[in-house]
């Protein structure tokens, strides 16, 4: 999940929504969105997980699966869905159908009350800094992973350093051998 810490982390966040056209509830009042942080704003690079939402669940398979959907009400996502006004993009399957929109959009983001993750408040939505293209998802995962191999690369130079408790004991070795000139 994308951690937003620091005065002013939630506010003004530029986001992305993946809608599925099948992601509505029964009864037609909530639609499942996979709300992202746009990997293009200042907060984003350093995420190793855009989403606002992401909990692990282990499918009756026995793999585990991420569950990145948070419902929105009906008139919640006709805030989103005006924000962004032409700022979308259409989500296509494998064999070129179109399956659900990409919305961009910039909003004001708050901890879930039920469940775990962010959501986005819409009263505060807003558009977005940002132009979505067919190229918008694979950003937000390559920037995904550019996050994660640094966080990796950085945690492999930390444990080839010496920590400083060992430096500072060679430097007072270093001292205490030293002769005294009188």
């Amino acid at each position: 999940m994308a951690l937003l810490k620091g005065k002013g982390a939630m506010t003004g966040v530029n986001l992305i929504a993946k809608v599925y056209k099948n992601g509505v509830t029964k009864d037609g009042k909530s639609q499942y969105a996979d709300v992202q942080l746009d990997a293009r704003d200042p907060r984003g690079p350093e995420q190793t997980n855009l989403r606002l939402k992401s909990d692990r669940v282990q499918g009756e398979d026995g793999k585990v699966r991420y569950n990145n959907g948070a419902p929105y009400s009906t008139g919640q996502m006709e805030e989103i869905i005006k924000a962004a006004g032409p700022n979308t993009e259409p989500i296509l399957n494998k064999d070129g159908n179109e399956v659900g929109t990409i919305y961009g959009f910039k909003g004001n983001v708050m901890p879930a009350t039920r469940g775990t993750g962010l959501v986005v408040n819409t009263k505060s939505v807003e558009a977005s800094e940002f132009k979505v293209d067919d190229k918008t998802l694979d950003n937000q995962f390559a920037s995904m992973r550019a996050a994660r191999e640094a966080r990796a690369a950085a945690k492999e130079s930390q444990a080839q350093a010496p920590a400083p408790e060992a430096k500072q004991e060679q430097a007072a070795e270093v001292e205490v051998d030293e002769p005294a000139v009188g």
